[in-house]
């Protein structure tokens, strides 16, 4: 019997009337409605025509969490007086309750693109409501952009609606842009608001450091804790408290204890029979319930019974470091719109209360909507899509994002590596395969690779471990976490049993016609899966057949689980292999260095696979969180793509290093010394950047070589062309014309050392032009002064200098000039000691000299001081000498 009185309640109700005259108009709307309003559960009941009066439809709801799906199934069945499975069913990943009956099935976005790929026109389904669709999922993102295709190209009479509580409405209108030509989508909004709720700012105290990673400071745990004291005592009813991720969940749920109430905690790990106690509330007069959540509360379900809820003001996101291949999480300020969704929840079934654990003043300084998944997320099952799809580079998509440019060519990338699509990034046979898989691609290619290894049953269940990591109980080592996922004790081990039965159907699926698995795509020549190397049997285990259970997993290969799952693991990840270094932590063929924890079990392992690590902006090294046992054999086949053989010539700490080096990526599994024996172009280049680096000063500089290199950087400062420029840059651009052929014959620093850069300096003059004769006219070395002695000129500094005992410069009117530029006299005492600096002589003679002389004439009375020095004649000698001599 359908609850029409619970069905009336909900506000949305009068927006239906509008949304379905849209659909039947333009084929696709936006629906934008508060939370609490039944967009979720009376909208598809309206649509498929199982209230009210439209046209009878099958209608495909999409939501972004798997509880959600269970949820809203269970919900919307309720309100028809049934039970989920029937009128309106539900399909999860491993679970499927839907039969002939089912007019609304509720699915994740996963499940819509796995159906979108294997039938794009979605045959029999008349209507898809994507929900939630504020959230950015890329998934969700994905199926939308598929969804504005097919109706494109392929069911112009397929109807969609993009619904969510706090959406940008006006941005999805224009994405679905209907096919008439008649501009965007029409918006159809509530005007409902559910029961309402009363909002308040409860602001940490002073201090609270702010979270980074994963990181979340202690004090702001325990004031949530409080707040939620606080909120049970002021209000009655439960309480929805959100909370970034389950480490949080945990910490907070010690901190209540004895609060007086039931304290529950709720997030996508938690079995679904605990998810199903939450969502369906207490008996009436039983005890008050504190839920704690993660995000996947925000939206497309209602805990009954809350009434408050009190918003810790952070979530989880996921960030992916593109060039190390590392992913992480986190932990991130809400944005508006999820903060609007999560106080959602308070009001769903009567007026609520709100408590947000920050300032009322730092409100307004929140992202106004979260970071679209694409901006930030790992894209190779993106790109994978949409190489199936056939647009390999995305732009034909109907995004309201682009992918970034350089988490694509990451993405394509691995997606080659793996043999998943060809040069032009098409999807090969095999990429097909793997995205029907329901999979990562890495991890698609670890059970494609792996089960004629290791048997299908034993690589489903070790990839089925990869898919949802294990509880951090379990410990860092897979192989370990394997065995007690085998026991099933507790939810975690259900939900992976009933993947790995299905990762064992749908990999026998897709490999029927495909001869021998990988090799049929060639593989072989891209991804070095192990069973392209043509050895037999399972890794480690000599003897070992394993070749039947590839077949239907049937037979059990002799191969232990440590080995099973570092070959497993390997394949999925291959630039995670790691080999210990001798300083301590690992070393990982992509490059980064890695670390175990500490007392973990791992650490005397030479060798291992890594299956789940994650690096912050402030770590050197990333932190193992689940790891497997390899050899170097093993490490070997799985990461073959990135091995490299050849020469490595290089400056390191002074020197030429040469060598000859058998590397898995940046791992150096042989290292064989060259010296000279190396390939003399690379010796060459490796001797520049010496150069580059350390200076021209690496050559042997003898007095005149830096006297010559002076006067040529002065001569092309001031005259400019045909002169060189004879700095270290420039020197170095020009090598080929100056330091061979003897750069050539060098192997070394040393031999960089016996080369005369004063006779190689040479070679740069200009000597074709001519111009070269003219060095010591326009750059003398040497000039004459009044006394006739002929005085060095320096030239280093940004005038020439010519230093001359002041009694030599007599008689001499105007400052000597070279190239045109006056010279800067420094006047010397007869002692040879500094006087006076001058670059205009007239005027020193004029006006400095008489200061100069009162000093001098006392301290050295046998030299001439005349009052005129203009007029005086130059000399070398003492007074006496020239009386003597004249």
């Amino acid at each position: 019997m359908i609850r029409n009185d619970a069905l009336d309640r909900l506000p949305v109700r009068h927006a239906v009337p509008e949304l379905l005259a849209a659909l039947d108009r333009r084929g696709a709307a936006v629906l934008s409605a508060p939370p609490g309003t039944g967009k979720t559960t009376l909208v598809p009941l309206a649509l498929a025509g199982l209230i009210g009066e439209g046209p009878r439809r099958r209608v495909l709801v999409a939501e972004p969490r798997r509880m959600a799906v269970r949820a809203a199934a269970r919900r919307m069945a309720w309100l028809l007086g049934e039970e989920a499975g029937g009128t309106v069913g539900f399909s999860v990943r491993g679970e499927r309750r839907t039969g002939p009956s089912t007019r609304v099935e509720v699915v994740t976005t996963g499940i819509l693109l796995q159906r979108l790929q294997r039938d794009p026109e979605l045959a029999g389904v008349d209507v898809v409501l994507l929900d939630e669709c504020h959230e950015r999922h890329l998934d969700a993102d994905t199926a939308m952009a598929f969804l504005v295709d097919v109706r494109a190209t392929l069911r112009p009479d397929l109807k969609l609606i993009a619904a969510s509580a706090t959406s940008d409405a006006a941005a999805w209108a224009d994405l679905l842009t209907v096919l008439d030509g008649g501009g965007p989508a029409p918006v159809v909004r509530s005007s409902g608001e559910g029961h309402g709720c009363r909002v308040f700012f409860e602001a940490p105290p002073s201090g609270v450091r702010p979270a980074h990673g994963t990181w979340v400071d202690p004090t702001l745990l325990r004031h949530v804790a409080a707040t939620v004291r606080l909120a049970l005592e002021r209000h009655e009813g439960d309480v929805l408290c959100f909370l970034p991720g389950t480490g949080e969940i945990a910490r907070t749920a010690g901190m209540l204890a004895g609060v007086g109430a039931e304290v529950l905690q709720l997030h996508g790990r938690a079995p679904a029979a605990v998810q199903d106690a939450v969502l369906r509330g207490t008996e009436p007069g039983g005890p008050r319930r504190v839920v704690l959540a993660t995000s996947v509360a925000e939206s497309s379900l209602t805990v009954p019974g809350v009434r408050i809820v009190v918003d810790s003001g952070l979530a989880r996101e996921p960030r992916t470091d593109h060039a190390r291949g590392l992913g992480s999480l986190a932990t991130v300020t809400v944005s508006e719109a999820t903060a609007t969704q999560r106080a959602g929840r308070a009001g769903r079934e009567a007026f609520g209360f709100v408590y947000r654990c920050w300032a009322e003043a730092s409100d307004g300084g929140r992202p106004r909507f979260p970071s679209p998944e694409i901006r930030v997320a790992d894209l190779a099952d993106f790109a994978l899509r949409a190489a199936c799809w056939g647009d390999p580079t995305a732009e034909g998509l109907a995004l309201l994002d682009a992918p970034p440019a350089g988490a694509m060519t990451a993405a394509r990338s691995v997606l080659g590596s793996i043999g998943a699509v060809d040069e032009a990034g098409r999807a090969t046979d095999r990429g097909v395969r793997m995205s029907r898989l329901g999979l990562h691609p890495r991890l698609g290619r670890a059970l494609l690779d792996g089960a004629p290894e290791v048997g299908v049953r034993r690589a489903a269940e070790v990839v089925a471990l990869l898919s949802e990591e294990p509880p951090r109980d379990y410990g860092d080592d897979l192989a370990a976490a394997w065995r007690a996922a085998r026991r099933g004790a507790d939810g975690y081990g259900a939900r992976w049993k009933a993947e790995a039965r299905r990762l064992e159907r749908s990999a026998a699926e897709v490999a029927g016609g495909a001869s021998g698995g990988s090799g049929a795509s060639g593989a072989s020549g891209v991804s070095g899966a192990p069973g392209a190397s043509g050895a037999s049997g399972a890794p480690g285990a000599s003897g070992a057949s394993g070749r039947p259970g590839a077949a239907g997993g049937s037979a059990e290969p002799a191969a232990g689980d440590d080995a099973v799952a570092g070959l497993v693991t390997a394949l999925a990840f291959p630039e995670r292999v790691a080999r210990a270094r001798e300083q301590g932590g690992y070393l990982m063929v992509s490059g980064s260095g890695a670390r175990l924890g500490e007392g973990s079990g791992l650490r005397a392992t030479p060798w291992l696979a890594v299956a789940v690590a994650d690096r912050t902006a402030r770590d050197a090294t990333a932190r193992v969180r689940l790891a497997a046992v390899v050899d170097e054999d093993m490490a070997r086949r799985a990461a073959g793509h990135l091995r490299s053989t050849g020469e490595e010539v290089r400056w390191e700490d002074g020197d030429v290093v040469a060598r000859s080096v058998d590397r898995l990526g940046a791992v150096e599994l042989t290292v064989r010394p060259l010296g000279a024996k190396a390939d003399p172009a690379l010796l060459r280049e490796a001797l520049l950047d010496g150069l580059r680096r350390e200076g021209s000063g690496l050559l042997r500089w003898s007095r005149e070589a830096g006297e010559l290199r002076a006067r040529l950087a002065f001569l092309h400062r001031e005259v400019g062309e045909p002169w060189p420029d004879v700095a270290d840059e420039a020197l170095v651009e020009r090598a080929d014309e100056w330091l061979e052929p003897e750069l050539s014959r060098a192997a070394r620093r040393a031999d960089l050392g016996r080369i005369d850069a004063g006779e190689a300096l040479r070679r740069l003059l200009p000597w074709a032009s001519g111009e070269a004769g003219r060095l010591g006219e326009l750059a003398p070395e040497r000039i004459e002064v009044p006394s006739g002695s002929r005085i060095r000129v320096e030239y280093g500094g940004e005038r020439p200098v010519l230093a001359v005992k002041l009694q030599e410069m007599f008689g001499l009117a105007e400052t000597p000039r070279v190239a045109g530029v006056p010279v800067l006299v420094h006047l010397l005492s007869p002692a040879g000691r500094p006087a006076a600096v001058t670059a205009d002589l007239t005027s020193f003679w004029r006006d400095g000299y008489r200061s100069v002389r009162a000093e001098l004439r006392g301290r050295y009375p046998k030299h001439p001081w005349p009052e005129d020095p203009s007029a005086a004649e130059a000399t070398r000698f003492t007074s006496v000498r020239l009386r003597r001599e004249g």
